[in-house]
């Protein structure tokens, strides 16, 4: 299926096995205590092999579109990890994955795998918000040495701050599905209504702004 077929696909799959939940009448609080009618676990998916079929195949697919050069997969911790696993099985190239922090034991590490030194490297993500924890894997990984291609992830929210952010690093990043897909695919099949399309969409261009809410 091509990239736009793809992302319906994803969209439809997630809201399935509520991985995503969109409440724009009842709205969830974020960490950061934002007001948010989205939620998502992409983690789900990894518990219903069909859906984690079509995300595995859809993530070494974009691999192999937009990063052909690929030596290394590289998961982030904890999300990515899984997916990372999968998807290098699917295109039979090595796989590691960056922790948070390096370890306070042993030989101290924080890439997990061998380091790819000089090695065309993608990092999987299961979800693109802000992008501040993933910029920290691709920013771990280029001090290492190994050169970042960019990021291929389940989701993304589209928040401006974390298209900056990516912009930023100089890292891209290309998403198997995405907040407005998913939206419009709510609508159609009767999670929220169709009034509530241009609700959420305010939403996610001014997260900080609760006026979406009105």
């Amino acid at each position: 299926m091509n990239e736009k077929e793809l992302a319906i696909e994803v969209a439809k799959n997630l809201l399935k096995i509520k991985a995503v939940f969109l409440k724009p009448n009842d709205p969830f609080t974020w960490a950061s205590g934002i007001k948010s009618p989205i939620y998502c676990d992409n983690r789900l998916t990894l518990s219903y092999p069909e859906v984690r079929k079509v995300v595995e195949e859809g993530l070494a697919q974009t691999i192999k579109a937009y990063y052909p050069t690929c030596k290394v997969v590289m998961g982030t911790s904890t999300a990515g990890i899984a997916h990372a696993a999968y998807v290098s099985d699917i295109l039979g190239l090595p796989m590691g994955y960056v922790r948070g922090g390096a370890k306070d034991h042993g030989r101290g590490n924080q890439i997990e795998g061998v380091v790819p030194v000089g090695e065309d490297v993608v990092v999987v993500e299961d979800l693109i918000s802000t992008a501040g924890s993933s910029i920290e894997v691709v920013d771990v990984l280029r001090e290492a040495g190994c050169n970042v291609l960019g990021i291929v992830s389940i989701f993304t929210y589209g928040l401006q701050k974390g298209l900056d952010r990516l912009a930023q690093a100089n890292c891209e990043n290309h998403s198997l599905s995405n907040f407005e897909t998913l939206v419009q695919v709510a609508a159609e099949e009767n999670y929220i209504s169709k009034e509530d399309i241009a609700k959420v969409l305010k939403f996610q261009k001014n997260p900080n702004d609760p006026s979406w809410m009105e």
